[in-house]
């Protein structure tokens, strides 16, 4: 039996080497590795030339990999549009804690512009105290962590690697972070919907025995009528319909979709409830449809769609300012996705509170609930979608994008 390899496997090695070295000549590293079985292969710090040659050096139970590059300059260039790709927190310092790399998701999440981090302390892109800094622990102590649990503003799990000059020196320090902020919040909600549906159950009982009752008595004392019908009833199906609409927020809808034609639907199924409204309180109302958007459709349910924008009606005829109120609802297709834009010349919405706008209960009207901004927004991600807002002294524009449906008819 031959166990000399086959052309072919020849064939295949060759491929694999020639592969590997054109690899190892793109690193911008220069090295030294040392194999057990006595060879070293090197990468030239000047002409970048790999070299393979057999030394009498005494084998070691382990290979080891030395780098000759006091410049990581280079190689972080070359790293940056690889870690880019990388989901979590991938940050490089130096021995005085100035970032020398920071990759997109690190700037995405903590909110700062990547270019303007870079050659910066560590401490102004994480904003925490120097002594809740791992990596820089990892520079005063010498010491690296392995999936240490972080408890600051910014929850997660970080490892830190120390990576030394020839000298033995710290040349740089390694810092990868799981970001756990966005889990923990989808984990506090979803408790809190379920405390939520849970308290909203046992008020609601209650409200519904009073309510039966006080038809009840209302029949027998003609006297009490009145006060029955029009004040505590009344008041009854007040407080069911906000804990409705906070149970709305709370847990997530089931309801049947249709496809919907995004023309009709905004000009004949939606204008004409708008257009009544907005005529009560001498508001004008507009239809800016991009030719795109007039065949384009999507899966919705028209009933809750209407509740979200009459509800942005009421917010802007709440907000008219000194001048006459005009809204303009304005669509466009963007990508995958139909924009609608809701936008009046009012008042505006201080900045202070804009970060509020869509918080249950939050509300600036001494008779308002604070639920139907909360609401609308739940609604449009039951739909797939999302919703913001923009505001200054000219007016506001709240934002929505859902998803365009592929059945176009």
């Amino acid at each position: 039996m031959n166990d000399l390899p086959s052309s072919l496997d020849m064939k295949k090695l060759e491929k694999e080497n020639a592969l590997l070295r054109d690899t190892l000549l793109t690193l911008p590293i220069s090295f030294t590795y040392h194999h057990p079985d006595g060879y070293t292969i090197s990468k030239g710090e000047k002409d970048g030339i790999i070299h393979m040659e057999k030394t009498d050096r005494i084998p070691s139970d382990t290979p080891s990999i030395q780098t000759r590059c006091n410049d990581f300059k280079e190689i972080e260039a070359f790293l940056t549009s690889i870690l880019d790709f990388v989901p979590h927190h991938i940050v490089f310092v130096d021995k005085d804690g100035i970032v020398t790399l920071c990759n997109v998701q690190t700037a995405k999440d903590l909110e700062v512009h990547r270019d303007d981090i870079i050659g910066k302390h560590i401490r102004e892109l994480l904003r925490i105290p120097d002594d809740q800094i791992a990596i820089l622990e990892s520079i005063r102590t010498e010491k690296e962590f392995t999936n240490k649990e972080v408890l600051d503003t910014n929850y997660g799990i970080i490892n830190t690697r120390i990576i030394r000059d020839s000298d033995g020196s710290i040349s740089r320090v390694i810092g990868t972070f799981y970001f756990l902020n966005v889990i923990k919040e989808a984990e506090k909600q979803a408790l809190a919907g379920r405390i939520a549906a849970g308290i909203a159950h046992e008020i609601r009982n209650p409200l519904t025995t009073v309510r039966g009752y006080l038809q009840f008595l209302s029949h027998d004392d003609e006297e009490k009528k009145d006060l029955f019908t029009k004040v505590l009833i009344p008041e009854i199906d007040r407080a069911n319909k906000i804990i409705t609409d906070f149970l709305s927020i709370a847990k997530p809808a089931n309801t049947s979709t249709e496809t919907l034609n995004v023309k009709a639907f905004l000009t004949d199924y939606l204008g004409k409830f708008l257009k009544t409204e907005a005529l009560l309180y001498n508001a004008e109302l507009f239809f800016d449809l991009h030719p795109q958007t007039k065949n384009v459709y999507l899966l919705g349910h028209s009933d809750e769609l209407l509740q979200v924008f009459m509800n942005l009606l009421r917010n802007s005829l709440q907000a008219k300012g000194e001048n006459p109120l005009k809204i303009t609802v304005k669509t466009a297709l963007i990508d995958h996705s139909i924009q609608i834009h809701f936008i009046d010349n009012g008042k505006g919405i201080p900045s202070s509170l804009l970060p509020h706008v869509f918080d249950p209960f939050f509300t600036t009207k001494d008779e308002g609930t604070g639920l139907g901004l909360s609401v609308s927004k739940k609604i449009i991600e039951n739909h797939r979608g999302t919703m913001s807002v923009t505001s200054d002294e000219r007016g506001t524009k709240f934002t929505i994008n859902i998803p365009v449906s592929k059945k176009n008819s």
